[in-house]
């Protein structure tokens, strides 16, 4: 399902408006939240590597005849955004073993409330591939801009980055799309609103604390 200009919703079944529910509970064990977490994300990547371009190949079955098939076209690249966006590196190591893998790291200035780039690692090739830029959340869209332009600024092409996010507000998309219109956003859910400390809503808490269990609420068991 396609919402809006190169945003990509996944099909909003029922077994993922369970998962969600699970997930969204403030007092879901956090043994529960990685469990289901991580099996929205494994739909997500999916759904990610499906938007990257294939050519047609051939193979022979085992009762000799043609299968009509596809295979990747293109070299591929992850990066994730530390902390929240390694937690879903696990989950395409298993889908993509051996993927070359980038890492960013951008936080927010306490002051300013702009996000502000520490750190930065990426394949020397990177400027070649396709990016699956991974950050869970998208909310104001500051954060996104920073790494989007990161990957730029080394060489990718704007529509060569698929950008999988878990959660993502009305505000985030406007402004990526804004700014980068060729770039492709996967999510799981679209959610009502930022609310007046631009935490979404009905959202679902600190994504990173809660999945790596770094607050005492994150931690409840």
């Amino acid at each position: 399902m396609t919402v809006g200009h190169n945003v990509h919703l996944l099909p909003q079944t029922n077994q993922l408006r369970a998962m969600h529910t699970i997930i969204r509970n403030r007092e879901a064990p956090r043994a529960d939240f990685v469990f289901y977490s991580r099996r929205i994300m494994r739909l997500l990547l999916e759904a990610g590597l499906d938007l990257l371009p294939f050519d047609k190949h051939e193979v022979t079955t085992p009762v000799g005849e043609t299968y009509d098939g596809l295979t990747f076209a293109t070299k591929l690249c992850a990066v994730p955004v530390i902390r929240a966006g390694e937690s879903m590196e696990a989950e395409l190591r298993d889908i993509h073993p051996g993927i070359r893998i980038g890492k960013i790291l951008i936080q927010r200035d306490k002051k300013t409330k702009l996000p502000h780039l520490y750190y930065s690692h990426l394949p020397d090739d990177i400027a070649e591939r396709h990016v699956l830029l991974l950050e869970p959340m998208l909310a104001t869209g500051g954060s996104a801009l920073t790494a989007i332009g990161v990957l730029l600024d080394a060489g990718v092409r704007e529509e060569n980055i698929v950008f999988v996010n878990f959660l993502t507000a009305p505000e985030g998309i406007h402004t990526v799309c804004r700014k980068h219109p060729r770039v492709k956003i996967v999510t799981s859910a679209i959610e009502d609103r930022l609310n007046e400390n631009a935490f979404m809503v009905p959202g679902i808490g600190d994504f990173g604390d809660r999945f790596f269990g770094t607050t005492d609420s994150a931690v409840h068991q």
